[in-house]
């Protein structure tokens, strides 16, 4: 998975397609998130697929702070029907682009190498977040979104697009109550 520089994104210096730099985003974007959640999941049982059948499960995520404030981390449970299993989230802002980069880690593949970050910004309250990959051995875009955010509750969703970011699939949704 490697960022993208798509023109109507994300041009690799924090701009917009308005040329507007993206300011509103700050170290302090996911200070919301710090402590302890509750999360309903819903997944798409296969993904650009055409498949509109869906799984649910609970779980729940820690988040703290890192780096001062640069950076924070969340200990995710997943209870999927299989069984559950545990991931890591790292996000990391850099204050030159103004831009948050974000991996996952899957317990499940401990020795995978990491995939690149999505990378995105905070904007009138939404985080939106891009990134490329590889989906069955097709190219394909991801796109994370934070939103919905109060001091109790947030979503984060997922979607997949395999034509450059004209269409996309939300193939998983994660809400949050804080615990």
């Amino acid at each position: 998975m490697t960022p993208f520089g798509m023109y109507w994104l994300y041009n690799g210096n924090s701009h917009y397609a308005t040329g507007e730099p993206v300011t509103t985003s700050t170290l302090h974007d996911f200070d919301f998130f710090v402590g302890r959640w509750r999360v309903h999941h819903r997944q798409l049982k296969r993904r650009l697929a055409g498949c509109e059948d869906w799984i649910s499960f609970s779980g729940t995520t820690a988040t703290q702070l890192l780096m001062d404030g640069h950076g924070n981390m969340d200990d995710n449970v997943l209870d999927l029907p299989g069984g559950p299993y545990r991931a890591v989230t790292l996000r990391a802002f850099d204050m030159k682009s103004r831009q948050w980069s974000i991996w996952w880690l899957d317990g499940r593949t401990p020795s995978a190498p990491l995939d690149p970050p999505v990378r995105g910004a905070f904007k009138d309250g939404v985080g939106t977040f891009y990134a490329e990959d590889a989906y069955n051995g097709k190219p394909i875009r991801i796109r994370f979104i934070w939103s919905k955010i109060t001091a109790a509750s947030c979503r984060w969703e997922q979607a997949f697009s395999p034509d450059q970011g004209q269409n996309w699939e939300t193939n998983w949704i994660m809400n949050f109550e804080r615990a």
